[in-house]
């Protein structure tokens, strides 16, 4: 199986809204698995309570930062982007390019 790590949105103005967006991760969850795939996605590992809480900048980072070392594992990125490319998403693209990691462009309701 080929190990990918998930880049899809999480942050939005409101806890609502970031809990959309992970469910939104947990279909391109799916849709991974369903390729045969090995899917990792840090964003719904790591925003929990009593974890960390992507609401609070500090905590964001760390998030991310986390999920950006255990990336270097990947042999894939794929970027669900059928809610557009964040941020935090484009910064995870940046760093696979960075470090030769392949990474393809997905979308689930196109």
């Amino acid at each position: 199986m080929m190990r990918v790590v998930i880049e899809s949105p999480l942050s939005a103005p409101t806890r609502e809204g970031i809990e959309e967006n992970k469910a939104y991760a947990r279909r391109c969850m799916r849709d991974s698995l369903s390729r045969g795939e090995a899917p990792y996605a840090t964003h719904l590992l790591f925003d929990q309570l009593g974890l960390l809480d992507d609401m609070v900048p500090s905590d964001r980072r760390q998030g991310m930062e986390a999920g950006f070392a255990w990336g270097l594992e990947g042999q894939l990125v794929a970027v669900y982007a059928d809610r557009g490319i964040s941020k935090g998403m484009q910064e995870g693209i940046d760093r696979a390019r960075h470090n030769g990691i392949p990474y393809e462009i997905r979308f689930l309701d196109k």
